[in-house]
C-alpha cells in the first residue's frame, strides 16, 4: 500500500477531532446576493446541490450568482457513505413543473450557464431521465443564449435512459465516478464502476460531439497510482473533462477521512491529465465537480488546475 495512505482505523478514531488544514477553511456564507439567492430558490421550490451536499463554496458560488440545481426532488434512493443528502424512499412521483420553475429561476439570475444535477432515482424507470431532457429543453427555450451542463446518476445501466438525456443536448454531459474501484463497496455499495465508466463511453459513442465529463474526491483511502488508473480509463472512454477534489466529512455517520492532501498534491494529477489528453483537470482541495464549471467547458485545448 501506498506509504502516505493512513490507516482507516487510525483515521475513524481521530477524524472528529482533528481541525481542518488551513487551506481548506472559508468563509461563512453571507452577502446580500447570498440571500437573494436563497430567497429565489425558496420562492421557486428548487432545490441545489449547494445547500443539500454542504458545499464549501456555496458562499463564493452564490454570491457570484451561480448555483447548480438540484432536480428530482431532496430524496436519494442511495445511500452512498460521503454524501450528505437525505436518502430514503421518495414519497412523490415526477415534478413536471420543476423545468418550467427552473428556466425561469436561471433567467431571472440572468446566467448563461447552467448545471444541473438530481438524486438518484432508483424508484423511477427511466431514473429520471425525461425530466433532465426537460430541463434542458425549457431553459434552451427561455434563453437560448444559456449552456447546459447536466450531471446525471447512472441510470442502473439503462442505456436508453441515457439516450434521452443526450438527445436533449447538454452541452456538457457529466457523470461522477467518485473514488477507484477497491473502494466502492465501502463507498458506493449500490454503484458500480464499470457501470459509470461505460455510461460515460456510450454516452461519447451516442454523440462524439458532446463534452463528457467525470469527477472524483480523494481522501479515503486510495493511492496516487489508483487514482492515475481512473483518470486513463476514463480518458480511454472518451472523457473529456475531470474534476479532482479533497473528501471532506458531512458527519459523524459519514465515511472518516483517511487523510488530508496537502495543495501542491493535486498537481500531479493535473500533469497526467495533460499526459492523458484531457482538455481540462481541475484538481484542487476545494474543486467540486460544479466548480468553476463554465471555466472549464470553456477552455477548448489547455489542460489547468486550481482549487
Amino acid at each position: 500500500m501506498d506509504s502516505t495512505v493512513i490507516s482507516l482505523r487510525e483515521r475513524t478514531r481521530t477524524d472528529t477531532r482533528q481541525a481542518k488544514p488551513s487551506w481548506l477553511k472559508v468563509r461563512f456564507p453571507a452577502g446580500e446576493r447570498y440571500h437573494h439567492v436563497k430567497a429565489l430558490l425558496r420562492e421557486h421550490a428548487l432545490h441545489t446541490v449547494c445547500e443539500e451536499a454542504r458545499c464549501p463554496n456555496i458562499g463564493e458560488c452564490f454570491n457570484s450568482g451561480t448555483a447548480t440545481f438540484m432536480i428530482l426532488g431532496d430524496i436519494c434512493t442511495r445511500a452512498c457513505g460521503f454524501c450528505a443528502v437525505t436518502s430514503g424512499r421518495p414519497a412523490n412521483g415526477l415534478d413536471w413543473l420543476e423545468p418550467y420553475r427552473l428556466a425561469r429561476a436561471a433567467r431571472t439570475l440572468g446566467l448563461d450557464y447552467v448545471v444541473i444535477t438530481s438524486v438518484n432515482r432508483d424508484d423511477q424507470p427511466d431514473g429520471g431521465a425525461a425530466v433532465f431532457a426537460a430541463c434542458i429543453r425549457t431553459i434552451r427555450r427561455e434563453n437560448p443564449r444559456c449552456r447546459v451542463e447536466v450531471l446525471i446518476p447512472d441510470f442502473m445501466g439503462d442505456r436508453a435512459a441515457l439516450q434521452i438525456v443526450v438527445r436533449a443536448q447538454p452541452f456538457v454531459l457529466n457523470h461522477n465516478v467518485e473514488t477507484v474501484p477497491r473502494l466502492y463497496r465501502r463507498a458506493r455499495p449500490k454503484a458500480r464502476y464499470q457501470r459509470s465508466i461505460e455510461l460515460l463511453r456510450w454516452a461519447k459513442e451516442m454523440d462524439p460531439s458532446l463534452l463528457t465529463k467525470s469527477g472524483m474526491m480523494v481522501g479515503l483511502g486510495e493511492t496516487r497510482e489508483e487514482v492515475f488508473q481512473v483518470m486513463a480509463d476514463l480518458r480511454g472512454a472518451g472523457v473529456d473533462l475531470v474534476t479532482i477534489g479533497q473528501y471532506l466529512r458531512p458527519s459523524e455517520k459519514h465515511l472518516p477521512v483517511e487523510r488530508y492532501y496537502e495543495p501542491s498534491e493535486f498537481e500531479p494529477f493535473v500533469e497526467k491529465g495533460r499526459e492523458l489528453g484531457f482538455l481540462h483537470v481541475e484538481a484542487g482541495p476545494l474543486v467540486r465537480s460544479s466548480y468553476h464549471a463554465h471555466r472549464q467547458a470553456g477552455l477548448e485545448s489547455a489542460v489547468g488546475g486550481g482549487s
